[in-house]
């Protein structure tokens, strides 16, 4: 994915706004070392494929976004955390979004520690208003597969902390979602039985018809086909989300023997 394929996703909802300033600055400080022109890359036309592809680069720019504060939640800049963002892009994207993924998250830590040398919660204040400016312009099922991606971050390098949690839970708040959905997150692909109530977002002491409704919503909201707008990739990915969850519920209904 070119530099011009980025800027073309600047005529998604991140061409204002807080993100619309931070797309701005660190792609723009990319293209001056680039040799590319920024001419809109030929984006300029609002057909529905150009609005599908701005809406997809404004998702994965709000991920990068929302990934470089909650990488930075603890002080530190983790390689785990860092190659799991890489592999992600390579993974949906390619070879050549790696570089370009990593060197927008370097640029996003560097413009935090501009903003914060004057006002200490400079960054935070506009990660709030990406928050909001991501719930007005993502449907809720794309905003849970966002938290979704942004939990997997958090979780890679094996220990979360609650610097860690904390970051998470405000994120998601700011972006229309609850600390309940978050939990949910952070649980899928437990394999004990604590965390697969944690997956569906119920108390153990639930009853049987109780854990099924909460069954049925969780599928429902976290369906698949909700983002498959954003492509196939994040299709594919919300598909994995979806069989954890399956299984959460498969381990509760085999312990409590409900048919």
């Amino acid at each position: 994915m070119g530099l011009g394929k980025w800027i073309g996703g600047i005529v998604g909802f991140m061409a204002a706004g807080p993100l619309g300033a931070l797309a701005g600055y660190v792609i723009g400080s990319m293209l001056e070392n680039s040799n590319e022109n920024y001419n809109n890359g030929g984006y300029g036309n609002h057909t529905d494929e150009n609005h599908a592809y701005g809406q997809r680069n404004s998702f994965m720019f709000s991920l990068l976004v929302m990934a470089s504060y909650i990488i930075r939640a603890d002080g530190k800049i983790m390689h785990s955390e860092m190659e799991y963002v890489r592999q992600f892009l390579r993974h949906n994207f390619g070879e050549a979004a790696v570089n370009e993924g990593n060197q927008i998250l370097l640029n996003l830590f560097e413009q935090r520690k501009r903003m914060d040398a004057n006002n200490p919660l400079a960054f935070k204040n506009t990660i709030h208003e990406c928050g909001v400016q991501i719930k007005n312009n993502l449907s809720y099922e794309e905003r849970l597969q966002l938290l979704n991606f942004l939990a997997q971050i958090a979780r890679s390098d094996g220990n979360i902390c609650m610097e860690e949690i904390d970051a998470l839970k405000e994120v998601a708040t700011t972006m229309g979602l609850s600390e309940k959905e978050v939990d949910s997150m952070l649980n899928l692909g437990g394999n004990s039985l604590e965390e697969a109530y944690r997956v569906l977002e119920v108390e153990p002491s639930a009853t049987d018809e109780e854990i099924k409704a909460a069954y049925r919503k969780l599928a429902l909201k976290h369906h698949p086909d909700k983002v498959a707008t954003l492509g196939e990739d994040v299709k594919k990915a919300a598909e994995e989300k979806f069989q954890q969850i399956n299984s959460a519920k498969e381990r509760i209904y085999k312990a409590r023997g409900i048919k």
